[in-house]
């Protein structure tokens, strides 16, 4: 008898408690819904207990909404469900006999880390002094080509159909491929004029890109202005970029970044610059998906770990990463490692979590297309689904700290979201999901009244 009367005060204080928090979260959103800001807008929230996994509140719970980086959430938890915390990317060097003679032959594997600075084994002076020693033990001293070999890499150019194209040229628009190199990103440094609207020159890239131009079309502006320019890949036949907008006046070292437009060649030309005192190797670089037999491996370099790789997606939001787990995932559910082929798998493997489809339309991995849409409801169930995992602790870890809250931050024109874990000071465990779209106004304004609501959470 103690042990139910017990069950009943503890049910009866999780209903009360809950019942305050949905009158809260009432009040908040009712101010947060007037606001003019939300006067043209969409907003949704969904709110459960994390405990009993019981609805504490919802608005507009199952309307699709544009997510941006929220939805990488559901990329990371199915990337560490389906291929697990400790799947590893392998990008393997050997040497091949062609009809011309020896050639440097690489195995890709769509490994995101090749060369990226957020590891020291990856650091791209640690790769490549890596591939030279091999070289040199072998005692090569001539090399008539580099095959690189993306197999099941390349159904597609790793850019989604759906991103805009003012983002692909920008850092944070490198799409994924078979060989990915130093996250596909560049530093532009340029020098921009003393006064308003003088010409911004371009001076160099960091590293340097290998025949690959860079024309500067931007102007200098007023001195508080900010970034305001672009980067735009190459089009209408042109063998370069463009770089267009404003940089403030006066910068003699400003640095932009963006993403490379074929990483690949840049990694294989980068190759033969560096092992130019230990092997000439002809600037005949070869794109193929044939995989050669009776290769005489080299070396093998091995990524961090899935769980580190996540952590890093979440904590920095790298778009690439989640552009290449949903194109991995592809390839082991479903054969084909496109991004049409990753978001089907996606789709399907949530609806076996009590997700229906049409909760989310995806176009990417990363979040970055205008065009996704998830519903509150469906994040908060892959955040209640991920608390019950193995892999859990890592995924949590990777989740960023906003407003003394865990949760990740998306954040495209006109939409920002925030879904996470928060945990109440009278002890009680929530999961949420917030995303607003078309907002008017100051972004940094309405984050705040988004924090408003959230923290009634606390």
């Amino acid at each position: 008898m103690k042990k139910i009367a017990f069950l009943f005060i503890f049910f009866v204080n999780v209903v009360c408690v809950n019942a305050q928090v949905d009158q809260d979260l009432k009040r908040a959103l009712l101010e947060f819904n007037n606001d003019s800001q939300l006067k043209f807008a969409l907003s949704g929230i969904y709110v459960i207990d994390g405990q009993s996994g019981e609805t504490v509140f919802e608005q507009n719970a199952y309307t699709g909404l544009a997510p941006a980086s929220t939805e990488k959430i559901v990329t990371a938890a199915t990337a560490l469900d389906v291929l697990g915390k400790d799947f590893t990317y392998e990008t393997k060097f050997g040497i091949v006999n062609t009809a011309q003679g020896k050639s440097l032959y690489i195995q890709a594997s769509g490994d995101p880390t090749l060369g990226s600075w957020r590891w020291d084994s990856t650091k791209e002076d640690i790769v490549l002094t890596a591939i030279k020693n091999a070289v040199k033990a072998k005692g090569i001293k001539q090399l008539e080509s580099i095959i690189i070999s993306s197999k099941d890499w390349l159904a597609d150019d790793g850019l989604p159909a759906r991103w805009t194209w003012e983002d692909i040229g920008q850092y944070y628009g490198a799409g994924s491929q078979g060989l990915n190199w130093r996250e596909n990103q560049f530093d532009l440094i340029v020098k921009s004029g003393a006064n308003v609207g003088d010409p911004v020159t371009v001076l160099k890239t960091k590293p340097f890109l290998y025949n690959y131009k860079i024309i500067s079309e931007a102007r200098a502006a007023g001195k508080e202005t900010g970034d305001e320019s672009s980067l735009y890949y190459p089009s209408k036949g042109n063998a370069f970029s463009v770089l267009k907008g404003t940089i403030p006046a006066g910068k003699n070292d400003f640095v932009i970044s963006g993403s490379m437009y074929d990483p690949s060649r840049q990694f294989a030309k980068t190759i033969i610059s560096e092992l130019k005192d230990v092997a000439v190797i002809k600037e005949n670089i070869q794109l193929t998906s044939r995989s050669y037999d009776n290769v005489d491996w080299l070396y093998t370099h091995t990524s961090p770990t899935m769980a580190k790789i996540v952590y890093w997606f979440l904590r920095k939001s790298i778009n690439l990463y989640g552009e290449a787990l949903i194109r991995t995932i592809a390839l082991k559910m479903k054969g084909e490692a496109t991004t049409e082929k990753g978001v089907e798998a996606v789709q399907e493997y949530w609806k076996t979590k009590g997700i229906d489809p049409e909760e989310m339309h995806l176009y990417d991995g990363s979040g970055l297309s205008p065009q996704n849409r998830i519903t509150p409801h469906a994040e908060v169930t892959v955040l209640n689904y991920a608390k019950a995992q193995s892999w859990y602790p890592e995924f949590y870890d990777g989740i960023p700290l906003y407003n003394d809250m865990k949760m990740k931050s998306g954040t495209i024109n006109r939409v920002k979201g925030f879904t996470g874990y928060q945990k109440s000071k009278a002890g009680k465990e929530y999961i949420f999901s917030i995303i607003v779209n078309n907002y008017n106004g100051s972004q940094l304004s309405l984050i705040r009244k988004m924090y408003q609501v959230l923290d009634q959470l606390k």
